[in-house]
């Protein structure tokens, strides 16, 4: 490919609207351009990219066993009212109705049509397994669409499926598809992680998240770096402190706090610390009710493990400060246990706290030397917060670390819970009718394009790895339109590299050399070959790879062997 044919448009200044890292430099490089809030133009440099993310995805899918379909983008809403899910995804999944006032949704996932297919073709135990997959674009309504294409409307995402006659062989075929996924990231050359997570709104029984390595990342990771624990903090266990609670030391004593509303403005009037501190969380009820949570000061509540207790409302819903004051009669930030005859939970940390501050149930009042069982009864425990770095690891190996990460794949076993809805079932060995298992295992294709500039870029640019960079390496002629010498040996080694199966870009738009490698260190090109008259004199051209920090001198008659060299390397 020439420079000169190609569809280059970088800028100097990424758009206002650019921001984070990601977007601004896939901007300035022009591989995307806004359409409207959350779609976008995917531009010729910005899809060899996407084509190269899909290339190899499908690939490790084949290798897998699963088997590529395309299932349609619009699909009628009768198998989505089926699970439910039409009425109960939330705004995201959008909605249309057709000229004959039939209802349709642009697909977000297809887990109705996989299973509405298989429920018709499938019908015996001796034509099970079966694994489905599609790459394809996919659409959900996002309220703030946000970060580019890292969290945008219209994306394209590999979805697949597996089918299965018991749970025995779903498991397998499971950790069939975690292997892929290894084996996929480990091939784009990204610093990945798979942690273990929680299965949100598409259900099922077990699934694991692989993310992306990144400072910039949503998602904050737990891991153990003696062992191989590693989850989302979502989902990652804060286990039940080993101190045995103390006895009590301090008097139950009501102090007066004026304008005292946040945990951090008790301890700094109490001139103690947060850890000495309790904070009272209060949420729906599923009857309706307030129920209480009991924090220490310096932990977050989570709000998925908190959603799942008995007797509290999922999605987890904050009480209405009216609600707030008619149950507990004092103001947010002046609310406790102590005389409050709702359902509370306590978190695992304050069952072993003793002597702490809390609120006292009365506006601008708190209590100082509260204790379990002595002042209030012991709630029931329960584990709702976020654990926090340095917290004892789940497996008993050692202590946990937080590293941040982009979610860029999502594995679940999903078991029966779409079978059932849809009656996708098949004869079994015994000839009875029994439910199929499933399992489905998402990867979001251009979101992966996203997450690997936030992984690998520097003060100039993209910095991809060869393996989806879009163009492995570039000639950059000196003097195109002056020297004969250059034209001849710059062509000369691009239909080299072409013959060897190399990707191959000729910069022959004869720019000035500051503008020439500015727009390929933007664009991140991984490897650059510069070919100037001065060097060809002496029998030289000038190899240096995106990292390094020098240039190689290379002699012209092994440019081509070199070059490959370091692409393969």
């Amino acid at each position: 490919m020439r420079a000169s044919q190609f569809y280059i448009t970088t800028l100097k200044e990424a758009p206002s609207d650019a921001e984070i890292v990601s977007h601004k430099l896939m901007m300035r490089a022009g591989f995307i351009k806004k359409l409207s809030a959350g779609v976008y133009n995917y531009m010729p440099m910005g899809l060899r990219v996407i084509r190269k993310i899909e290339h190899i995805v499908r690939e490790e899918m084949n290798r897998a066993g699963s088997v590529e379909l395309a299932m349609p983008v619009v699909q009628p809403a009768e198998l989505w009212q089926e699970t439910g899910r039409f009425e109960h995804m939330g705004e995201e999944l959008l909605r249309f109705k057709d000229r004959h006032a039939r209802d349709f949704v642009i697909q977000p996932t297809s887990e109705e049509v996989i299973t509405d297919i298989v429920r018709q073709d499938v019908r015996s135990y001796r034509q099970l397994p079966k694994s489905l997959f599609q790459i394809q674009t996919k659409f959900r309504d996002e309220r703030r669409p946000r970060f580019g294409i890292m969290r945008g409307r219209e994306f394209t995402m590999k979805d697949a499926y597996s089918f299965h006659a018991s749970f025995e062989d779903l498991q397998r075929e499971y950790q069939n598809m975690f292997s892929a996924y290894s084996r996929i990231f480990t091939r784009l050359g990204l610093a990945f992680r798979a942690v273990a997570a929680d299965t949100g709104a598409i259900g099922g029984t077990g699934s694991h998240e692989f993310h992306v390595i990144a400072d910039t990342g949503e998602d904050a990771l737990a891991y153990a770096p003696a062992s191989d624990y590693a989850a989302n903090v979502e989902l990652a266990e804060a286990v039940t402190p080993a101190t045995p609670r103390p006895a009590p030391a301090a008097p139950l004593t009501r102090v007066h706090t004026p304008g005292v509303k946040t945990i951090a403005q008790l301890a700094d009037f109490l001139k103690i610390p947060v850890t000495q501190t309790v904070k009272a969380i209060v949420v729906e009820g599923s009857d309706a009710l307030p129920v209480l949570l009991l924090l220490r000061g310096d932990h977050e509540l989570n709000e998925i493990k908190a959603a799942k207790l008995d007797g509290i409302a999922s999605p987890l819903r904050f009480a209405s400060v009216d609600a707030i004051r008619r149950a507990f009669g004092a103001e947010p930030g002046s609310l406790g246990p102590i005389g409050f005859q709702g359902r509370i939970y306590m978190d695992r940390a304050v069952s072993v706290m003793a002597d702490f501050s809390i609120g006292a149930n009365e506006t601008d009042q708190h209590f100082t030397g509260a204790n379990l069982d002595r002042d209030f009864p012991a709630p029931a425990i329960a584990d709702v917060r976020n654990v926090v770095a340095g917290d004892p690891s789940p497996d008993g190996q050692g202590e946990l670390a937080i590293c941040r990460g982009i979610e860029v794949g999502h594995i679940f076993q999903l078991r029966r819970k779409y079978t059932e809805a849809m009656n996708c079932t098949f004869i079994g060995e015994d000839g009875k009718e029994q439910l199929m298992e499933m399992g489905c295992y998402g990867i979001g294709i251009t979101r992966i394009m996203g997450a690997a500039i936030e992984q690998n870029f520097d003060e100039r640019g993209i910095v991809w790895p060869t393996a989806i960079a879009p163009f492995q390496v570039v000639i950059c002629p000196m003097g195109w339109s002056r020297s004969e010498a250059v034209r001849e040996t710059a062509t000369r080694l691009h239909e080299e590299l072409l013959a060897a199966g190399i990707d191959v870009i000729l910069d022959d738009r004869d720019e000035r050399p500051g503008a020439m490698f500015a727009d390929w260190e933007l664009i991140g090109v991984p490897h650059r070959v510069v070919i100037g008259d001065r060097g060809l004199k002496e029998g030289q051209a000038e190899y240096q790879g995106r990292r390094d920090t020098q240039a190689t001198q290379v002699p012209v008659a092994e440019l081509a062997a070199f070059t490959r060299a370091r692409i393969l390397a």
